[in-house]
């Protein structure tokens, strides 16, 4: 295969410098709708096809595509447009250091961005029998819109997801189910206990049942993930300091591994409220699932598992690791899908942090990595 043109720096750069803040995390925020705008414009100016898919107003994903002879299979690269906020950040903006580029969004995730979109570019021109088909999608950093919306219209036989990864070929990671307990208690004048039930001290030995329940999780553990885990995020109760509380809500993250599902969970915390109320028979106390997000994993013996480790290893010199994250990703949907998936992306530090930057020479590896996987997998 050809060397790579050296301008997946500069795609970057023009990535990060537009605000992509996800606006359902961050009310005002910019969205996803003037980056795709510049996706689908860069694709078309490369000879390549792109669709803009918005079924949410505001939030667009761009489909990507070089298309194939015909008869071959289609490779789906798919990276998030969305980021978090830059609130906090010195500058937001790109700056490259050396062979670091900084800014909003360089690591997670516009590099692999950057990589999907070059490496589909070269792949067209290696007149491959199948499609090779890259998506930016919206709102990977809140409720997944882009991908779901994507996964309705795009078939595919194997799929990467360009999170970075430090060039680790990524198989397995987490899931997550968001859940509420709410404990109802009784309001009452200070001054009349008698007539008064705290729903805050009413919540106290549930609080202590959630870490007995960590605890116990950590007895089992995932070869590439570890432990699963639960805590409490948030607590809510009470009016003033005069008055007992007449509710008392706590708000869980329960961190899933491969095998556990959201029923799983709603399970164990229908059996912790049990195990309450039977030490307290006036409890009252009642839980919802909010959102579950189910974990990942792909067998490592698998054809997308072995070919994407090859591809690298001859980018690279040496076969790349295999490991598992410990962040949910759009693998998740894509996978569930039916299509045989795995991650792999560049190197770099902050995620969501002050501070962030992104490996110009691993992103660039892994645009070549990618080009190579399309040259086997759609040959």
């Amino acid at each position: 295969m050809p060397a790579m043109p050296n301008d997946v720096p500069e795609l970057l750069a023009q990535l990060v410098a537009i605000e992509s803040v996800n606006p359902s995390l961050v009310p005002g925020g910019a969205g996803e709708r003037e980056v795709a705008a510049f996706v689908a414009a860069w694709a078309r100016d490369a000879g390549l096809e792109a669709d803009v898919l918005e079924a949410t107003p505001g939030r667009p994903s761009v489909v990507v595509r070089a298309p194939g002879a015909g008869g071959g299979r289609t490779l789906l690269l798919c990276g998030h447009l969305d980021t978090v906020t830059f609130e906090g950040m010195a500058d937001p903006q790109p700056r490259v250091d050396g062979d670091r580029l900084y800014g909003r969004g360089a690591y997670d995730m516009k590099a692999g961005v950057a990589a999907a979109l070059v490496a589909c570019r070269e792949a067209a021109a290696l007149e491959l029998a199948g499609d090779v088909v890259v998506a930016a999608v919206a709102d990977e950093e809140h409720a997944s819109l882009g991908v779901q919306e994507v996964l309705a219209s795009v078939h595919a036989d194997a799929a990467i997801v360009t999170e970075p990864t430090e060039l680790e070929v990524i198989v397995a990671h987490r899931g997550f189910v968001w859940s509420e307990i709410e404990v109802t208690g009784r309001a009452a004048h200070g001054s009349r206990p008698h007539l008064g039930v705290d729903a805050i001290v009413k919540t106290g030995p549930i609080l202590t049942a959630i870490g007995e329940l960590d605890a116990a999780l950590g007895e089992r553990s995932h070869r590439l993930l570890g432990r699963g885990s639960v805590h409490a995020s948030l607590i809510r109760g009470g009016e003033e300091l005069s008055s007992y509380p007449a509710r008392c809500t706590v708000g869980l993250e329960r961190r899933t591994l491969p095998g556990e599902t959201g029923g799983d969970v709603e399970a164990e915390l229908a059996s912790l409220l049990a195990a309450c109320r039977a030490a307290d028979p006036q409890l009252q106390a009642e839980q919802r699932t909010l959102l579950v997000r189910e974990p990942f994993e792909v067998d490592d013996a698998s054809e997308v598992v072995e070919v994407v480790r090859a591809a690298a290893a001859g980018v690279l010199g040496a076969p790349p690791a295999v490991g598992g994250a410990s962040y949910w990703a759009d693998a998740a949907f894509i996978a569930a899908a039916g299509i045989p998936t795995v991650m792999f992306g560049p190197a770099g530090e902050g995620a969501h942090a002050a501070e962030e930057w992104v490996s110009l020479p691993s992103t660039e590896a892994v645009a070549r990595t990618l080009a190579a996987v399309a040259a086997r997998v759609c040959a």
